[in-house]
């Protein structure tokens, strides 16, 4: 009797520095204790579906293997997999290389990083350790691979070499800094390109994102196009998805009546002042200094609000072994200490500081206790706490007080917005709070409520995954036009089958690569070999079809066999190798649009106007990158009026703008020449914008190609300009005919 093996149903697997956990050592025992951070919660119902997995440190050394085996048995229970780390490697990766490079450099302080080689190494080593770990657990194409955070920023890039198959995707909880900041690091151009593994990698902001995409085109030199990047044949997106927090729980926490009674006694112990919280943990980037120097700025220019307000503040233990942090905590310490001596009374505490962690129930009475939230992040990836506090506001009023700086700046719209760098704005933002009337408290809690709770945690869970899934898609719909052998095969059977084939090729980016120097990009060796190969059998025709002068055309393929089309079709050798012109076609549009074409070539370095015929091509190859497109969508804007007024077509190709009269396109070329010639058989192949008209108006049946794989009228693709030849040569192999 034959048996068939059970299918192991769909599984995602989760992967992170920490488990959703913690252990602690109680009278000789390890217990296990579940996080109630908001990842975890966000992801409870995903890793504990059957199959699922959650893989990361355990957040304990263990003192022998018995332990090692103890922790790994009981979390497996949780569908939870450990990865052991020694104290050696959680030096150099987390405290080191994730802490005193990353960490540092992401936040906007690059005085504070740390560039050891051994931190990098160990960094190295711990991604592979974790990427090991994923491998054990016999891996299917199926399963979806969800990787979080900068301590993992290679592993995407490891699991890919791995199984090209997997649905990867990456989410940074922490902001993604300038590309010029992160040029600094040594080893930058290895972490992105172990971010470029995933399928999918998010931030929470926009602005994140734009780093994340300017830093792969100016420091490895990945084109972008649009959001997404074409790296060794798939479409990576970068997508903007700001995290939630678990909604409900801070809101049925904050109407129980349990917190109640607390947020009454905690009230009661303040009497009637004005109730100030913060809560943060320990790090420079929080902005915590600045908020005590604008507390103490209120204290001395309103001194009408001593015995009226309190700063309850609470900072959480963490790093506080790293120098860095522990000057930190000494300055917090003091400062507290000097405003509480200087403004303090018998019967007034202006700071209650709390060094300490608390649990949740805690701080939902804190958050319903408090007339203010204080969040004044130098830099933060999102910042929950504001969220938190909103979310506890249902029923009663506050205010939210936030740093421009922080990720939840611009996704919640009722918050006091300030520059946290800036004493005198955090100041007079808490003069307005206190003074703000209760209607416009409710309003402004009321605008944000409605984000906090559509965009929580669990929705922010599903469209990470759908998208995710989304991508795959469009991935396999790209691999489904990508040139394959079938594909070649089915092509050269109906070439050799034909008598009459014509072979539409273009020029720049597709016969020859692109050249900075646009009169460098001469016709190679190879390629004149390849195109009389071609030409040789009496059986075809070749056309270069470019939107290079006649000029250069002719004095490149003089004395050849091939029908030549120029200036997109201004211009063509066809059929009796003598050049043609389109007589009736006006130029009386060239003064003003070289007018504007030159204004911003002179305030450009590197840009110049080439004047053709019967168009103009803004060049802006040799231009810095990011300037250059800059400076190409401002002369566009400036060109878009006077378009439709001369009848013009504007075409975006790469590296060059370029303005033509919209009867002139390399379809109405190409089509004059099939209509006449009368092929069995169509060949066409280009790389950018100028060849769509042509992919569009050739008959259906034409074997189009697009160069690049961007998203094309083209049937199919390939990659890479390097392939072009190798593919051109197929027809004129004689084994295949």
């Amino acid at each position: 009797m034959f048996f068939h093996p059970i299918m192991r149903t769909k599984r995602t697997i989760i992967i992170s520095n920490r488990l959703p956990i913690r252990i602690e050592r109680q009278h000789g025992k390890l217990n296990i204790i579940p996080s109630e951070g908001g990842l975890a919660t966000g992801l409870n119902s995903i890793y504990q579906e059957e199959g699922s997995l959650w893989i990361g440190w355990p957040g304990f050394v263990p003192h022998n293997e018995e332990e090692k085996l103890v922790v790994t048995t009981q979390l497996a229970s949780l569908n939870l997999i450990p990865v052991f780390l020694t104290e050696g490697e959680l030096e150099g990766y987390y405290e080191g290389f994730s802490n005193e490079v990353l960490w540092p450099i992401f936040h906007y302080h690059p005085s504070y990083a740390v560039y050891e080689q051994f931190y990098w190494e160990t960094y190295s080593t711990v991604n592979e350790k974790f990427a090991q770990k994923i491998f054990e657990q016999n891996l299917l194409d199926s399963d979806k691979i969800w990787i979080h955070d900068y301590q993992l920023m290679l592993l995407p890039q490891l699991v890919r070499k791995h199984n090209a198959k997997l649905a990867i995707g990456y989410f940074q909880h922490i902001p993604f800094p300038p590309d010029e900041l992160f040029r600094g690091i040594p080893w930058r151009d290895e972490l992105l390109q172990g971010l470029l593994g995933a399928d999918l990698i998010a931030f929470h902001t926009f602005n994140d994102t734009q780093h994340f995409l300017n830093a792969c085109t100016h420091i490895i030199g990945t084109p972008i196009q649009n959001n997404y990047l074409r790296i060794g044949g798939r479409s990576v997106y970068v997508e903007v998805f700001p995290m939630g927090i678990d909604y409900e729980k801070f809101h049925e926490l904050a109407q129980s009546v349990a917190i109640q009674e607390r947020a009454s006694e905690i009230r009661s112990s303040y009497k009637n002042q004005k109730f100030i919280l913060s809560v943060d943990r320990l790090d420079y980037s929080k902005g915590i200094l600045e908020r005590l120097k604008a507390y103490e700025s209120l204290l001395q220019h309103y001194p009408s609000l001593i015995n009226q307000v309190v700063l309850y503040m609470l900072v959480v233990p963490s790093r506080d072994t790293v120098p860095k942090y522990k000057e930190l905590h000494d300055e917090i310490n003091r400062i507290v200490g000097h405003i509480n001596a200087v403004y303090g009374t018998n019967e007034w505490t202006p700071i209650s500081y709390f060094y300490n962690s608390y649990n949740i129930m805690e701080l939902s009475a804190l958050y319903v206790s408090a007339d203010i939230c204080l969040v004044t992040s130098l830099r933060d990836g999102m910042n929950l706490v504001c969220k938190e506090f909103i979310a506890s506001k249902v029923t009663n009023n506050g205010v939210l007080i936030l740093s421009e700086m922080a990720g939840a700046s611009k996704e919640l719209i009722g918050p006091l917005l300030v520059n946290p760098n800036s004493i005198h704005q955090i100041r007079e933002a808490i003069r307005t709070a206190i003074n703000m009337p209760l209607n416009e408290q409710r309003t402004r809690l009321d605008d944000s409520l409605e984000v906090v709770k559509k965009f929580n945690v669990r929705h922010w869970v599903k469209i990470f995954f759908k998208r995710l899934i989304e991508i795959k898609s469009i991935q396999k719909q790209e691999i489904a036009r990508r040139i394959s052998p079938e594909i070649i095969n089915n092509m050269l059977s109906q070439y050799n089958s034909s008598k009459r084939n014509l072979f539409f090729l273009d020029y720049d980016g597709t016969l020859i690569s692109f050249n900075k120097d646009a009169e460098a990009a001469i016709p190679t060796h190879q390629l004149n070999e390849t195109l009389a190969q071609l030409q040789a059998n009496p059986n075809n025709q070749v056309v270069i079809i470019s939107g290079r002068p006649k000029q250069t055309l002719a004095n490149w393929f003089a004395q050849k066999k091939y029908f030549l089309v120029a200036e997109h079709g201004a211009w063509s050798n066809y059929p009796d190798y003598q050049w043609h012109t389109k007589n009736h076609i006006s130029t009386r549009w060239k003064y003003p649009i070289k007018h504007i074409m030159s204004k911003f070539a002179n305030i450009t370095a590197g840009a110049f106007v080439e004047e053709k015929n019967y168009s103009l091509a803004w060049h802006y190859r040799k231009v810095q990158s990011g300037l250059g497109n800059l400076r190409s969508l401002e002369l566009v804007d400036n060109l878009r009026y006077l378009l439709p007024h001369h009848g013009l077509q504007l075409l975006m190709g790469n590296k060059v703008i370029e303005v033509k009269n919209s009867e002139l396109n390399k379809g109405k070329a190409a089509m004059e020449i099939v209509n006449h010639f009368q092929p069995d058989f169509i060949f066409a192949i280009g790389d950018d914008a100028t060849d769509e008209d042509m992919f569009l108006e050739l008959p259906k049946d034409t074997f189009t190609v697009n160069v690049g794989g961007r998203k094309s009228a083209a049937r199919y693709y390939i990659e890479s300009q390097l392939d072009v030849l190798d593919l051109i040569k197929k027809f004129t192999n004689p084994t295949h005919k």
